[in-house]
């Protein structure tokens, strides 16, 4: 199942996830780009009111963005959605 991939992905190294790598996963879990400057991101889902703000450091994601990140796709259960692509 794909979104249990991309979830243990982000797991098992939140220090070593690329910076387009990790926008494209939150994307995935249905979080779009809101806008931001310079070399922030700010992504928005519907359904949930808090927001992601991804920094890229030197091509990567912060750590602790990454595991912010992990947190919002397990409190609301988003990797239980769309189990249908494998």
């Amino acid at each position: 199942m794909k979104s249990k991939k991309l979830l243990a992905e982000l797991t098992e190294s939140p220090k070593n996830i690329r910076f387009e790598r990790l926008c494209r996963i939150a994307e995935y879990f249905g979080f779009r780009f809101r806008g931001g400057k310079g070399s922030h991101r700010v992504f928005v889902h519907p359904q949930i009111p808090e927001i992601l703000n991804f920094q890229d450091a030197g091509g990567k994601g912060k750590p602790y963005q990454v595991r912010q990140l992990i947190k919002l796709i397990e409190k609301y259960g988003l990797h239980e959605e769309g189990e249908d692509d494998e």
